[in-house]
Formats: C-alpha cells, sequence, structure tokens
C-alpha cells in the first residue's frame, strides 16, 4: 500500500512532461511552446506521434527541447501515454500529462510540484481546466466518479471562480493536464490499452485509488482545454463509441467487492438508459455497437476484475465516500 513521503527521502523534482498526438497540428505549436515557457523548467518533454498525417511532426521538430517519438499508426492516447511513460528518464521521478489541445499557463508545472512537495499524502494531481474559446468558463475542475458509473469533469460549464481555492482531494484527474507519481504509474501497470481512448484517465485513477494513492485538485496550476480537438468532438460517433463502452469495462474491472453488486442494477439502469437517450437523437447504431463490444469484453474484463482486486491496498468504505451520490449526475459527462 502506497505511503506516501515515507518512500521518498528526498523530493524528486524532475518531471517529464508527456504529450501524445495525433492530427493536432493546429494546435501543437501553442501547446509546445506554452511548456518552453513554463517557469519551472521540465526535466524533459517527450511528445509520442501516434501516425498523424498532417504537418504535427514538421512543427514538433521545430523545438529543439522536445524529444520526439514517432509511430506509424495510430495506437491511441493510452498505448502512446505507456510508449513514453516508458522511454522517459530514469531520473524523472514524475509524469506530467498534457494533451496537444490543452495550453499550460506559465506556473501550471510549478504550482503543480510545489503541492506535490507539500502534500506527501497525495501521489496524482489534477489542473485546473479553463475553456479555450471562453476564459470565463471552467471546462473541467477534476473527475467525478457516480454510483451509476458515469464519469464527469466537475464544473464543467460553470463559471470560473474569482475567489482563490484551496487545493482539495478528488476522485481523479482528468489526463489532459495533470502530475503522477511515476512509481504508482509503474505499480498499477499505466493506462488500460485496451481502451484505446476515453475514460482510460478515469480507470487509471480509480486503479490508483485502489492501490492506496490519492489525488488532489490543484486549482494554482491552469491550462487552458480545447476538448476532444482532433477526435470530432465529444458528441462524435468515435468519442461516443470508445467513452460508452469504457465506461462499462470501467465499472467492472474496478468497482469494488459488494459494492460491485450493489451497484450493478444502477449502472445497468445507466445503460439502458443512454441507449434510449442516443437512440431518439440519432446515434441508436454507435451507441448499440459500444454497449454490444462492451458485452463481448467482458470475460476479458473480468480476468482483469480478478487481479486489480486481488491487489486492493483500501476498504470499500474508502471507495464508498469517494464515489459521488447525487440523486441525478451532472449532464455533462466526459462521454
Amino acid at each position: 500500500m502506497n505511503t506516501g513521503s515515507s518512500k521518498h527521502n528526498v523530493f524528486n523534482r524532475k518531471v517529464t512532461v508527456i504529450i501524445v498526438n495525433w492530427n493536432g497540428e493546429r494546435f501543437l505549436e501553442r501547446c509546445l511552446t506554452a511548456l518552453i515557457n513554463q517557469i519551472l523548467k521540465p526535466h524533459e518533454i517527450i511528445l509520442l506521434d501516434n501516425g498523424s498525417s498532417d504537418g504535427s511532426v514538421k512543427i514538433a521538430r521545430q523545438f529543439p527541447k522536445v524529444q520526439l517519438m514517432q509511430l506509424n499508426q495510430n495506437t491511441g492516447f493510452a498505448r502512446g501515454n505507456n510508449l513514453a511513460i516508458e522511454a522517459a528518464s530514469a531520473e524523472s521521478g514524475w509524469i506530467a500529462l498534457i494533451n496537444p489541445d490543452a495550453f499550460a499557463e506559465p506556473r501550471w508545472l510549478e504550482a503543480l510540484l510545489e503541492e506535490a512537495e507539500s502534500n506527501p499524502e497525495f501521489d496524482v494531481f489534477g489542473s485546473r481546466l479553463i475553456n479555450a474559446s471562453d476564459p470565463t468558463l471552467l471546462d473541467g475542475a477534476g473527475d467525478a466518479y457516480h454510483v451509476s458509473g458515469l464519469v464527469w469533469r466537475m464544473g464543467h460549464g460553470s463559471p470560473v471562480p474569482t475567489s482563490v481555492e484551496n487545493s482539495r482531494e478528488v476522485f481523479s484527474p482528468c489526463a489532459a493536464a495533470a502530475l503522477y507519481r511515476r512509481s504508482a504509474l509503474h505499480e498499477v501497470g499505466g493506462f488500460d490499452e485496451d481502451y484505446f481512448c476515453y475514460v482510460e484517465d478515469v480507470d487509471l485513477g480509480f486503479r490508483l485509488r485502489l492501490a492506496g494513492y490519492r489525488c488532489l485538485y490543484v486549482p494554482q496550476s491552469v491550462a487552458h482545454h480545447v476538448g476532444s480537438g482532433t477526435t470530432g468532438g465529444q458528441h462524435s460517433d468515435f468519442c461516443m463509441y470508445h467513452g460508452h463502452r469504457n465506461l462499462v469495462w470501467t465499472f467492472i474491472k474496478d468497482m469494488p467487492g459488494i459494492l460491485f453488486w450493489i451497484l450493478l442494477p444502477i449502472h445497468l439502469l445507466l445503460n439502458f438508459s443512454t441507449i434510449v437517450h442516443f437512440s431518439i437523437y440519432g446515434q441508436g447504431k454507435v451507441i448499440l455497437k459500444a454497449k454490444l463490444d462492451a458485452v463481448k469484453g467482458i470475460p476479458k474484463m473480468w480476468r482483469k476484475r480478478r487481479q486489480i482486486q486481488s491487489g486492493r491496498n483500501v476498504s470499500v468504505i474508502n471507495v464508498w465516500h469517494i464515489l459521488n451520490k447525487r440523486l441525478r449526475p451532472a449532464n455533462k459527462s466526459k462521454v
């Protein structure tokens, strides 16, 4: 089980920043410029390009401080990050992730490291995400996991607070801009590559929590986020398919003990209602395929569940306390 700072006698301030990119040409120069201009300089910046067909690689090569990893096909956000994490310098004790359509303010990384050093009982840290097209609105303030299995970015679409906010514990960070202790990622095996993309960050956050690691939301660490900038938007068929398939897999793999069986009827109701909802709005074919493929994948996910739950280091009560229990889940889910 994670024991916080007792594992780390000297605080390691070296951070590898990773960007997994696929056809993000129109965002990439702004993203990389913002990283180069950080007050606290990253130990290294790795850009993994997932077989882009646009000018992404050409832009990346204009930044000599950026280490470029080129793949000849799109392996997905999950595998892309795992490959980059594996390639990160052995000196880095921390891994920071940022999307190509997220633009970090100068103190983004510094604020994350300051909170990590001040709060050794936490090993995962999430940034404040601001709507890139409207800086008066939040894009997210940490991720919530509802008892039904629905997930959402907290505060999405609400006004950016004008008063000073304190850091607070959240279920998990949105991987569009987040910091992870490298040893924690290694312990839980990184991202699940079967997910390809969408909800993979929540699944990772859930597994980290089951292993005894906690997440702190850091409102002083700010990035401006477009959101689904290279995948056709949140309601595209691509996003819907992967997101709604992966919601099922996350509940099956990660919901611990008796909570799985108690909350399963609510989860089934969620899935039925989403099928009805999206069918009414003309996306019935893709939502049905997502759920059918989710069901086909249950045997494999159940095998993963056995391994995950056998290594659980927190109580069912601990998980219950961090789950969101709103009678009406948020309207703005991550999928």
